[in-house]
């Protein structure tokens, strides 16, 4: 018997199962009701076991047929995911694109190549969500997510790190000028703050020891904002500290709008990573915007 005799059957056993009869499965696949069932009945045969309980009303999986059936699902993602990889060089990408950003970052960096990337491949739909809550892509059918800091929980998911974004603390000149400029952390305490927050919670600025290790602080929140820009805003009215990413603030630092402080304390790097589910690694809208994000990351496009 010939190797790939073992593949023969399979695709009318699985669609016969899932679609519960000889004629719906026929009608899938473009076949006779009794093509698919001698196809059936000839993987049986080479089996030696029963994968259908048969009767003038209903069709229905044996034990055998339903522990069969698992095992061909999964040599059938197999075989879909391995075909994917050598077609995904040529694919275009193409279909609905499901992605879910961190707002500030998402907008000003990710979106303009998103835009871009829709301009160039018309066949490619966008939905674009953003916001800074936890998404669970599976459970809610998103095909990329855009991540800021470390990920506690990946599991399902594919993570790739794009980048890293430095953390400042920073006010404006104005600000400062009326008020003595804070030498350590605890001194923070008498002035105003302007702390993000999320589910609620306020976010709590990390700070380098002199040890080099990583603490986490909390500053007294004079404003809490769920929006990395408007605690820019704020920042620039001058309405306290924030801790903010680099490559928000540094063209306001260059042009002297705000002031970095506790530069002995700065420095911390938090990762930016893509992620998505796990069974959707190797459809080429994915990788190819992955692949673009990568490419001006490597750049220095997403600083």
């Amino acid at each position: 018997m010939r190797r790939t005799d073992h593949f023969s059957g399979i695709t009318e056993f699985v669609t016969t199962a899932q679609l519960g009869s000889f004629t719906a499965a026929a009608e899938r696949l473009g076949l006779t009701k009794s093509a698919v069932g001698k196809s059936v009945g000839r993987l049986e045969d080479r089996l030696g076991i029963k994968l259908f309980q048969r009767s003038t009303r209903r069709l229905s999986l044996t034990p055998d047929g339903k522990s069969f059936l698992t095992s061909c699902q999964s040599v059938i993602d197999i075989l879909e995911q391995a075909e994917s990889v050598l077609t995904s060089h040529i694919a275009h990408p193409s279909g609905r694109l499901r992605i879910d950003l961190p707002a500030a970052f998402g907008r000003q960096r990710i979106l303009p190549a998103l835009l871009k990337i829709a301009r160039d491949y018309p066949d490619l739909s966008l939905t674009v969500s953003f916001s800074e809550r936890f998404v669970d892509l599976i459970e809610e059918g998103i095909d990329l997510a855009i991540r800021i800091g470390e990920l506690s929980d990946s599991s399902g998911l594919v993570a790739r790190r794009l980048t890293t974004q430095k953390l400042v603390i920073c006010a404006a000149p104005d600000y400062l000028s009326a008020r003595n400029e804070p030498q350590i952390p605890e001194e923070l305490n008498q002035h105003q703050c302007i702390v993000g927050f999320r589910r609620n919670q306020p976010i709590s600025w990390l700070l380098k020891e002199q040890s080099g290790k990583i603490k986490r602080y909390t500053p007294p929140a004079t404003y809490e904002f769920a929006d990395g820009d408007a605690m820019l805003s704020a920042v620039l009215a001058g309405c306290g500290f924030a801790q903010l990413p680099l490559w928000m603030v540094g063209k306001h630092l260059e042009n002297g709008e705000i002031k970095e402080v506790l530069q002995a304390y700065s420095g911390i790097e938090t990762p930016i990573s893509a992620l998505w589910p796990q069974n959707r690694q190797l459809l080429p809208k994915i990788r190819y915007v992955v692949d673009t994000l990568m490419e001006m990351a490597e750049n220095g496009l997403l600083d």
